[in-house]
């Protein structure tokens, strides 16, 4: 799923394609919304909310999108937006006379009274890349947390737009085992921990390539995250992946047991295969 800064990004990119200008293109495919016309509005700004988008126009209304796992917004030239409006995946077109904006495989998709965004996300907490950041709130609801410290980075509710590999990369770098209470951390280690979070994506949301590692070659880009199989970049150990977070809503989280404090609770110390390697296929659980 995309993370705050490549979110980030694609609103920075949205707006600079359509802001100021009338929309002339108007098409949502999505059954809810399917009759909406924005045509002849005006799109005052894009903007991101930890992993949300909104599109401001200036009758009133947002468009509220989340990519999910699998969406992006395409900016295409009017000239070749037709071909992209003929593909199955696209769940919206919002264009101008200059730029169309090409929502494929959304995970979500409405329209709203601007005046009721907070509805929507309303709930998340201190945004990573928001112009609100709030370092002292953020370290107070981790600390606050009743989970471990890389689940309580997952919750959206406690910081906004942290997903696995910034929560990963984060917590190796400061060497921190995912599965500490996130309460019982020394208020210096997490004020650290949010610290190094918000510099590894403040630097991220300007490159295409996410990179914790300063190194933007394909496949020296990260520490942990993706690299179960594979040695430890500062110990030279196995690096591993298990499943965090409450039922029904885990997520994999990489880690080095030696760097970070021992082997995952879940984790059942039985080798896995490299991602990417032969059989591996993309089963993050896929065992030699």
């Amino acid at each position: 799923m995309p993370e705050g800064d490549t979110v980030w990004r694609t609103a920075h990119r949205l707006h600079r394609a359509l802001s100021g200008e009338p929309i002339t293109l108007s098409d949502f495919r999505f059954p809810e919304i399917a009759t909406a016309d924005l045509r002849g509005a005006v799109t005052t700004e894009i903007v991101s909310r930890g992993k949300h988008l909104l599109h401001r126009v200036d009758s009133g209304l947002t468009v509220h999108s989340h990519l999910k796992m699998e969406g992006q917004w395409r900016v295409e030239r009017v000239a070749d937006t037709a071909r992209w409006l003929r593909r199955a995946d696209l769940r919206a077109a919002v264009g101008t006379d200059t730029w169309s904006a090409l929502g494929l495989r959304l995970g979500l998709l409405e329209i709203v009274p601007t005046s009721r965004e907070g509805d929507i996300v309303g709930h998340l907490g201190p945004d990573v890349l928001g112009p609100d950041w709030d370092v002292e709130r953020a370290i107070h609801r981790l600390l606050a947390s009743t989970t471990v410290i890389g689940a309580a980075l997952l919750d959206q509710r406690v910081l906004a737009g942290v997903g696995t590999l910034w929560a990963s990369e984060s917590l190796f770098i400061e060497q921190i085992g995912p599965w500490s209470a996130a309460a019982d951390l020394a208020p210096e280690r997490v004020e650290a921990l949010v610290a190094r979070i918000h510099r590894l994506m403040d630097a991220s949301r300007h490159h295409a390539v996410q990179s914790s590692t300063g190194v933007r070659r394909r496949g020296e880009e990260h520490f942990v995250h993706a690299r179960s199989g594979r040695p430890c970049r500062r110990c030279g150990n196995t690096i591993r992946v298990s499943m965090i977070g409450p039922a029904g809503r885990e997520r994999t989280m990489f880690y080095c047991p030696t760097c970070q404090g021992g082997i995952a609770p879940g984790d059942d110390g039985r080798p896995q295969r490299p991602l990417g390697s032969s059989g591996g296929r993309s089963n993050p659980y896929r065992r030699a």
